[in-house]
């Protein structure tokens, strides 16, 4: 049995029934033909799950976007299509970052947390940037708005929501290449660039924890406009400049208190457990994304679901 169809297995025994779904990035799946979506959608249906988030917007496309190259427009018609298509499997929203050049960033992939178990973990100090690579904080925004000008149309006319993640590690400068989703003043600039109620956040805990911030009260204030539209519920320990993942029960973040700021803001959305530790018996070939410790994760988030009298499906 393949990694894929046991951790399938695994969600629906631990009481799953939606799923995110990943696009494949080769040139053999086409972004804007409905029948290649529906192939992938079928094999989520026949697991008895429902997508419901597409993360990410494929860097096939989204690469072009991100740094405004000469295939921009091209790829963000590509995007429109591509929301025509959600439409029609009900897969109301879509998680888009804002990495130019260098998305998801760590140092080190395999450094002891609990028991010995394997996270990762990011030192700026130890960041190896290729120098060739630059973009700047101006071209970046620019850019942003650029892509959120030209689709926001379409997301309202096919009642899709943008999901805007922080940077990660969200640090101002990787290199030569510029960060600008780095801090919760700045993911309100970036939904507030084009005002739209297609326009959110996807409110990833442990970006923000590295950010320094209060993670109830930020959940507050984006719940309260309406803006948090896909949670990652995850948690570091440290700072934006040298962190390390930690088991969901083990980093810095109050997890009961989060849990209760979503109930007190009647948020209802998909969440994510996202980066997991490699525990014992399984091997870190895909650091975070490991199969156990998301077993442990979504138990954790269940539990204080339930202690908390948070409705769920």
């Amino acid at each position: 049995m393949s990694e894929k169809n046991l951790l399938w297995d695994y969600a629906k025994q631990v009481g799953v029934n939606h799923a995110v779904m990943r696009l494949p990035e080769d040139e053999s799946f086409d972004l804007c033909n409905a029948g290649h979506w529906k192939d992938i959608y079928d094999r989520f249906s026949s697991y008895g799950l429902k997508p419901v988030v597409i993360e990410p917007l494929p860097n096939l496309i989204h690469s072009h976007i991100k740094i405004g190259d000469i295939l921009r427009d091209e790829c963000i018609n590509k995007v429109i299509k591509m929301f025509s298509i959600m439409d029609q499997l009900d897969i109301r929203t879509i998680c888009v970052n804002f990495m130019a050049h260098i998305g998801w960033y760590r140092t080190e992939n395999n450094k002891p947390e609990r028991g010995n178990a394997l996270v990762t973990a990011f030192d700026l100090s130890h960041a190896s940037i290729d120098p060739k690579l630059s973009i700047d904080n101006e071209t970046l925004w620019y850019n942003l708005k650029y892509f959120l000008t030209a689709v926001v149309p379409y997301a309202e006319r096919f009642g899709i929501k943008i999901a805007l993640h922080p940077d990660d590690p969200p640090v101002k400068k990787l290199g030569n290449v510029s960060r600008i989703l780095t801090s919760p003043e700045n993911m309100q600039r970036a939904i507030d660039l084009v005002p739209s109620e297609s326009v959110g956040i996807t409110l990833c805990q442990g970006t923000f924890a590295a950010m320094g911030a209060d993670i109830a009260e930020t959940i507050r204030h984006f719940c309260k406009q309406g803006k948090v539209f896909f949670v990652h519920f995850r948690d570091i320990r440290g700072n934006s400049e040298k962190f390390s993942e930690s088991f969901h029960d083990n980093g810095m973040t109050n997890m009961a208190k989060a849990i209760l700021a979503y109930k007190e803001c009647n948020f209802i959305g998909p969440i994510r457990v996202d980066h997991v530790p490699t525990m014992a018996g399984e091997t870190n070939l895909t650091p975070g994304y490991a199969s156990v410790g998301r077993l442990f994760a979504i138990g954790y988030l269940k539990g204080l679901l339930d202690c908390c009298g948070y409705k769920y499906i």
